[in-house]
């Protein structure tokens, strides 16, 4: 008997709703799978831009150039010149993105803060203070006073764990000690404008912004150590520092995405993304155990029709194509059932985001950044895929042994079941 396909998808149709109730189960219980599985990749997935997004911020950026050898030194001596600056600012923007990308350009020393309370370390970066309140934000967590301001000269910013432990407040000196560019040690007298607090003691005990023409007449440093670029959003990390890699080959400057430049971070992401697959492999198996157990039960409980059909001239071939359309078309349903509801949940319950505050401590942090207690979805393609991908092997995988035993029926031996 040759093989019409049309026929065989309206047997199994309408099995499928002989069956009503139980198709109706098994394709709630997938669509439930997967929508939570939506509402679960889509605030994860939210959480890591946010946690990458303040991490680079208030960092190096998305990515950030250097030039050859600084990382290993962070020497003033191997800082870029002001035609390598100019250079990186180009390159970066050779993706043209929608939304387009923020530079700052920079200086960054260690050294040391002191007062005459005490001293302590300091990590010391001129900024363009105009750029910089877009770049790092930091205007927005001021405590006291202001930030930089454009004119300003021998004017600090500095967290409130330094002032406290020094003793600062508004309008306070304070001296800045590093190695400048030429290899002696030298002083920077400055004075308190303002105080910032993120939550991160790692900054607020250390972080210390000034203007960049400051940092460069003291430092020696005619260019910067650095130009941190700040991306619409981290999936294009990976595009740009290809491109710029490429059109800076000859200009002796080094590219780095923020996945090298702060591997604490990247980390974090990547561990807590582990933990997500986890929970939807649960989800994978609650899936495919539910296609499994309908379609197969299905079969055992169609033994005599499946003889009768074979009887008929249906050969074993048809009767297991019967069977594992059953399961295609339960897979779809379902799909287009989660999918629709994972979206109008997340829409409906998730779309102003999802408060945990009260459920944690204050400033916790998390891979060196401070978490922000408020999750916001964010859908990414590339997961969507991923979700709808695994799902389909699943539930195409999971109706292949009902068909295999369909097809291996004996026709008299079915037809004599009751």
């Amino acid at each position: 008997m040759k093989t019409r396909y049309p026929t065989l998808v309206r047997l199994a149709l309408r099995n499928l709703g002989r069956e009503l109730r139980r198709s109706a189960l098994t394709a709630a219980a997938m669509a439930l799978g997967l929508a939570l599985l939506i509402v679960s990749r889509t605030l994860s997935d939210g959480a890591h831009e946010d946690w990458i997004e303040a991490g680079v911020r208030l960092g190096e950026g998305h990515l950030v150039f250097n030039a050859a050898g600084y990382r290993d030194s962070e020497s003033l001596e191997d800082h870029l010149s002001p035609d390598q600056v100019a250079a990186s600012v180009a390159a970066a923007g050779l993706s043209e993105l929608p939304g387009g990308e923020v530079n700052s350009v920079r200086i960054a020393a260690r050294g040391l803060a002191s007062s005459a309370d005490g001293a302590m370390p300091a990590w010391i970066l001129g900024v363009d203070p105009d750029v910089e309140l877009i770049f790092s934000e930091l205007g927005a967590d001021v405590l006291e006073g202001r930030y930089l301001q454009q004119g300003d000269r021998l004017h600090a910013f500095i967290g409130q764990g330094m002032a406290t432990r020094l003793g600062l407040r508004i309008g306070s000196r304070m001296v800045l000690t590093a190695q400048v560019a030429e290899g002696g040690i030298e002083g920077q007298l400055v004075r308190v404008v303002g105080l910032f607090r993120t939550g991160a003691d790692e900054l607020d005990d250390a972080l210390v912004h000034i203007p960049l023409a400051t940092a460069q007449s003291w430092l020696g440093v005619d260019g910067a150590t650095s130009v941190a670029t700040l991306l619409p959003h981290s999936a294009f990390t990976r595009q740009v520092v290809e491109q710029a890699t490429a059109a800076l080959a000859r200009a002796g400057v080094d590219v780095t995405g923020w996945e090298e430049s702060t591997p604490d971070l990247y980390s974090a992401v990547k561990m807590d993304d582990a933990g997500d697959w986890v929970f939807h492999f649960i989800l994978f198996a609650i899936v495919a155990l539910a296609i499994l157990n309908a379609v197969f039960m299905s079969v055992l409980h169609r033994k005599r029709e499946f003889g009768l059909l074979r009887a008929l001239g249906l050969s074993a071939r048809d009767t297991g194509l019967i069977v594992f359309i059953e399961g295609v078309l339960l897979t779809a349903a379902s799909g287009v059932i989660g999918v629709s509801l994972g979206f109008a949940l997340v829409w409906v319950f998730f779309r102003n985001g999802l408060d945990l505050s009260e459920m944690m401590p204050p400033d916790l942090t998390f891979g060196g950044i401070v978490f922000d207690p408020v999750l916001y979805p964010v859908i990414e393609v590339k997961h969507l895929t991923q979700s709808l991908f695994f799902t389909a092997v699943i539930g195409l995988s999971a109706s292949v042994y009902p068909a295999w035993q369909a097809a291996a029926l004996d026709p008299a031996e079915s037809v004599k079941v009751e």
